[in-house]
């Protein structure tokens, strides 16, 4: 049994055709607030004392709000967050001015899946970003990235030659979701002609964005698992993936003065108990490591103050 006679169908096809390319059309941000690549920062004024530069990783990013947490108790001033991909969703409300109490809140609120708008007819993926993008604007009350009340940097990908760039200013919710385009999962986004993707195609821990911005001390956060935690029946194809990732983070970790490793394993997942797995290993991996931290940051006068951190732009 069919609904459509021939002559309907005949009728039909050309509609059908048009609304599948309509729903495919590349996604284009032209507006007078686009934000701006950069491929090399001009130094911040002030500098930057503390830096910290969150990686990419998908949902092993909430490993980056138990580093928080730990760094905020600690007392450990942080004027600038460079963040990639989830690392800039993250690093976006930090510079809204929200405490790790604040962004854990937000995150138990839904995961990822919450904020991607699935469809076959996504533009080379399966998912828009609009929603996304809608999520982190509305978040922080459409304010654009200058305007945050503390400083953060957002790494991307240029889909064209592969090159790393930053985003300072302009709409947040555009960047994130041009930093956070996994390619053939989320469409690649369009700012001003220009097309960006996964700043983790480039730069998955992007220090050099925190050294170019005059930062006087760099922690750079790394949730990336290691090669030796791979089980014996991870694919080629993920290994290679894995270790394509970690030589591209290997040269910017060099030029960080601290490393935090996650101390994530291989598995990881899109569903409410890896978040908080990921969430509860990062915490406990940086109270272990935040001994040696302030061992380093004593003999700089970039110790934590008394009073606490006063995280402001």
């Amino acid at each position: 049994m069919t609904l459509l006679t021939p002559g309907l169908t005949r009728r039909a096809l050309p509609l059908l055709a048009s609304l599948a390319l309509a729903g495919c059309t590349a996604f284009n941000h032209t507006g007078p607030d686009s934000p701006v690549a950069q491929t090399t920062l001009q130094p911040l004024v002030p500098p930057p004392r503390v830096a910290l530069v969150l990686s990419s990783g998908g949902p092993r990013g909430y490993a980056h709000i138990g580093v928080l947490r730990v760094l905020e108790e600690a007392g450990v001033t942080i004027d600038l967050v460079v963040g990639t991909s989830v690392g800039s969703l993250l690093g976006v409300f930090w510079a809204d001015g929200r405490s790790a109490a604040e962004i854990d809140a937000l995150s138990r609120d839904g995961g990822p899946l919450t904020l991607f708008d699935l469809s076959p007819l996504a533009d080379r993926g399966w998912i828009h970003g609009q929603r996304l993008q809608d999520y982190v604007n509305t978040g922080l009350g459409q304010r654009r990235i200058e305007q945050l009340p503390r400083r953060v940097v957002i790494g991307a990908t240029r889909r064209t030659d592969k090159a790393p760039v930053f985003f300072t200013s302009g709409n947040a919710g555009v960047a994130v979701r041009a930093s956070s385009a996994v390619p053939g999962v989320l469409s690649p986004v369009g700012i001003q002609g220009t097309e960006y993707e996964d700043g983790d195609e480039s730069l998955p821990l992007a220090v050099r964005a925190a050294r170019q911005a005059g930062a006087q001390f760099v922690i750079a956060v790394d949730v990336t698992p290691r090669l030796e935690t791979a089980p014996a029946d991870a694919s080629p194809s993920q290994r290679a993936r894995i270790g394509q990732r970690l030589a591209r983070i290997a040269p910017e970790a060099a030029q960080a003065d601290f490393v935090i490793d996650a101390g994530l394993g291989w598995q990881a997942s899109p569903w409410p108990g890896y978040f908080r797995e990921a969430r509860s290993t990062g915490e406990a991996s940086a109270r272990r490591q935040l001994p040696r931290l302030l061992d380093r940051l004593q003999p700089l006068g970039l110790a934590p103050a008394a009073t606490g951190p006063s995280q402001t732009r």
